[in-house]
């Protein structure tokens, strides 16, 4: 089997990219000081990420998903444990599925 030039070129843009992107961040904030509002809006800034993809997904999804993410935030909320949660959605998830 062989591989086209150009899917391994892509991966190597894309890959040299990803490295740009993340070397260029602590390259930035090795040379400045964020004010407090910065590293405040920072932080916030994973988890209005993760809801702008999740949230659309979730509203096409079916009704099984909306268990599972009810159970993990629910679980999140009360224990504030990660794995618990995630775990806590797949069983929803998967228990409504095969109930509905």
């Amino acid at each position: 089997m062989s591989e086209d030039p150009s899917n391994l070129l892509a991966i190597t843009a894309m890959a040299a990219v990803t490295l740009a992107c993340r070397c260029g961040g602590y390259f930035i904030f090795s040379r400045i000081t964020p004010t407090p509002f910065l590293r405040n809006t920072l932080t916030h800034l994973p988890g209005c990420i993760f809801i702008a993809y999740v949230v659309p997904a979730l509203f096409r999804a079916p009704p099984a998903d909306w268990f599972g993410a009810a159970a993990t935030i629910l679980v999140m909320i009360f224990s504030r444990n990660l794995g618990a949660a995630i775990a806590a959605g797949v069983a929803a998830a998967w228990s409504a599925t095969a109930l509905l």
